[in-house]
């Protein structure tokens, strides 16, 4: 495991931070919980959880060890453990104990209700009791296998004195087992093994997506790790060259860094000039030339000639480093959103605790006897489910994503349509979200002398823009002129000789509207435009935005001429020429004005944006770290399946609070049903399924939402 990072407060005391992953937490009573009982422990400065990750974040004096702090949070009644030496990596092993134990009730519940059909219909005697044990037999297994998750958390709860809602679930999904046991084995008319499976199916299912969704959320941080160079070359003391891990390079060393190569390291250059593609940080496609005392930083691709790097910042100290963090941090900010299910978990066990013990007293007062009761207190149990309710939102959500899907847009996160339908502000990266990130140049009006000359250079070239001037001329079937000495001078172009005259592709202009590069034949200069087009709905779909009051605006890090003029072929206001850290103060700005921004954008440099925004989507182009950091990508050349996004999300909350209306309405009504003993455990089993399947209809109208 990695060590704690050590801090100097500003009283000079050390202060230690630990992280910790706590996969119980399961609402937001646990969060509370969590942060609660660290903050009284003496010796903890701060906790803080995130739970899109289902991690905890302790700041405390070293005092305290992280073996202390996994026993204080298991005396708070959760298990944790230190994260590993890769704390951003994926951790999907909760996913796949829930899909298997999914996959197990769903093969147990099938064969069940095929069995119970029988006994529904009518079937007595031996043949309902055969019935009764090859359900006994199916659902024994299953139940003890598949209903793990529910019951592990539920005694974790009570061993430390607290509930869940995995205690009432366990109490009903076991004593509606063992009441079946019982009538099995008595010859009774009534099993509920059914009832008992399907439960646990129904509940495994909304569980087992919920996790797949919160699992996806920090994968595109180690994305944007594992694009910094994993080794350098670098010289030691006596003039030697040896291959170092990234992770063993120090400060002062002296990289040596090849065409081609990603650097492992921040540093300086102290020999040599280039190119590099600084794309993973600045999300503009145009390469940066870079000479001796700049600053470069790990991740960037070397494009031009070998240079020598003096290493200023490794590891956690890189710029790519600070940016996961603040990818990090900013994702923490979503733990306290709170949706309406978990505000009302709070209130559900001790709820449905009461009304069960209220039925099985009530009864057993009245004289009907423990068997009667029981059976009347387990309706109760399994009739207030919540299914319905825990239904309410991911059946919406998934109907809504497929319908969103089929028009190019993929939602990742099962609560961004949430997010998306509160949004009133969309802000949009310029290069490669607005425009569609490829240059394109202009060279119709390049002669045939030129065409050639210009593809004989270009082809000698890795440089993007070089690589543009080879296709758009090949594609005119241009026949490569035969050029003498080519060389490639980094950060000054491409020079050869034609006929005795020098020829040249000289290094380009970024400071205008378009970036340009110019062909020269001896004293002859030629400039050839490149143009990024602007995404071809994009003004159609920032007016669908508009119409429905969101304010749409350009946050860019490339220079003010581009961004300029594309805001104003467009119409709206725009920002140039932001870091990373300036696209997150302008996003705290506008939170803390009310507004509930939605971030657009595809470069590295935008992922703390992406994660920082109320929701966020990424062009299907863009980096992996920001299609993994936003909620949503879209895919193909269009705009408009960002704006219809907007417009399917808030027809979807319209949706889900019919649902929970629905799902409200069901308990005032079935409740008193079981406490008066009007229902049995297989008809609550049913009308709880019942009611799943009203909530899931009720969702299905969503796939027409996005036409």
């Amino acid at each position: 495991m990695t060590a704690p990072v050590t801090l100097e407060t500003p009283e000079g005391a050390k202060l230690l931070d630990s992280r910790f992953t706590v996969p119980g937490m399961r609402c937001a009573g646990c969060i509370a919980k969590i942060e609660r009982g660290l903050a009284k422990i003496e010796g903890v400065d701060s906790a803080r959880v995130n739970f899109s990750s289902k991690r905890v974040a302790v700041r405390h004096t070293n005092s305290l060890d992280e073996e202390s702090l996994v026993e204080a949070i298991a005396e708070i009644g959760f298990e944790a453990q230190p994260v590993a030496d890769n704390p951003l990596a994926k951790d999907d092993r909760e996913v796949k104990l829930l899909l298997r134990a999914l996959a197990v009730a769903g093969f147990g519940m099938m064969n069940i209700m095929l069995l119970s059909v029988s006994v529904w219909s009518g079937a007595g005697g031996v043949t309902r009791e055969l019935f009764h044990w090859l359900s006994a037999l199916i659902a024994l297994p299953v139940v003890a296998y598949s209903g793990r998750p529910f019951f592990s958390s539920a005694a974790m709860a009570l061993r430390h004195r607290r509930t869940n809602m995995d205690v009432p679930i366990s109490i009903g999904v076991l004593l509606a087992t063992g009441l079946s046991v019982y009538e099995t084995f008595a010859g009774g008319g009534h099993a509920y093994f059914d009832s008992a499976v399907m439960l646990l199916f129904f509940l495994l299912a909304g569980r087992a997506l919920d996790a797949t969704m919160r699992n996806k959320t920090h994968a595109g941080i180690g994305a944007l790790l594992s694009r910094m160079g994993k080794s350098a070359a670098v010289l030691d003391e006596g003039g030697n060259r040896k291959i170092v891990a990234a992770e063993d390079l120090e400060p002062g060393m002296l990289m040596l860094v090849a065409a081609g190569d990603a650097l492992a390291a921040d540093g300086e250059i102290e020999e040599g000039e280039t190119a590099l593609d600084n794309s993973m940080l600045t999300g503009e496609s145009a390469p940066h030339a870079a000479s001796v005392g700049d600053t470069i930083y790990a991740g960037a691709i070397n494009l031009g000639n070998p240079v020598r790097v003096r290493v200023t910042a490794t590891a956690s100290d890189t710029a790519i480093a600070e940016i996961a963090r603040l990818m990090d941090e900013a994702g923490q900010s979503r733990s306290s959103y709170v949706r309406i299910a978990d505000r009302a978990s709070r209130l559900y066990a001790p709820a449905v605790h009461s009304l069960a013990l209220i039925a099985f007293a009530g009864w057993m007062i009245a004289g009907a006897g423990w068997h009667q009761s029981l059976v009347i207190a387990i309706a109760v149990l399994i009739i207030t489910c919540p299914c319905a309710m825990g239904l309410a939102v991911p059946a919406a959500q998934v109907v809504a994503s497929g319908a969103l899907a089929k028009k190019g847009l993929l939602v990742k996160d099962g609560s961004a349509l949430e997010r998306l339908a509160e949004i009133d502000v969309a802000l949009f990266d310029k290069t490669g979200t607005l425009t569609l990130g490829e240059p394109v140049p202009q060279v119709d009006h390049l002669t045939g002398q030129q065409a050639s000359i210009a593809l004989a250079l270009a082809r000698t070239s890795r440089h993007p823009l070089s690589k543009g001037i080879t296709k758009a001329l090949e594609q005119r079937g241009v026949q490569a002129a035969k050029l003498a000495d080519v060389r490639e001078e980094s950060g000054q172009g491409l020079t050869g000789l034609f006929d005795g005259r020098k020829v040249a592709l000289a290094r380009p202009e970024t400071g205008s509207a378009n970036i340009a590069t110019s062909l020269m034949i001896g004293d002859e200069r030629t400039k050839i435009l490149f143009e990024d087009p602007i995404r071809p709905d994009a003004p159609e779909a920032l007016a669908m935005l508009a119409e429905g009051g969101v304010s749409s605006s350009i946050v860019s890090g490339d220079f003010t001429e581009p961004v300029e003029a594309v805001a104003r072929e467009l119409g709206i206001d725009w920002k140039a020429e932001l870091h990373p850290e300036d696209k997150l103060a302008l996003l705290d700005r506008l939170k803390a004005s009310g507004s509930r921004p939605l971030m657009v954008g595809d470069g590295i440099n935008d992922g703390p944006a992406l994660a920082a925004a109320h929701a966020s989507i990424a062009p299907g182009g863009a980096s992996d770290v920001s299609q993994q950091a936003s909620d949503a990508v879209f895919l193909g050349s269009g705009l408009m399946p960002v704006a219809l996004a907007v417009r399917v999300a808030r027809k979807t909350m319209q949706i889900v609070r019919q649902n929970f209306a629905f799902a409200i309405i069901y308990n005032v009504f079935a409740v008193p049903l079981a406490l008066a003993g009007l229902v049995t455990p297989l008809i609550a089993a049913i009308a709880m399924s019942l009611s799943s399947v009203v909530v899931v209809g009720n969702s299905l109208r969503l796939a027409k939402a996005a036409r």
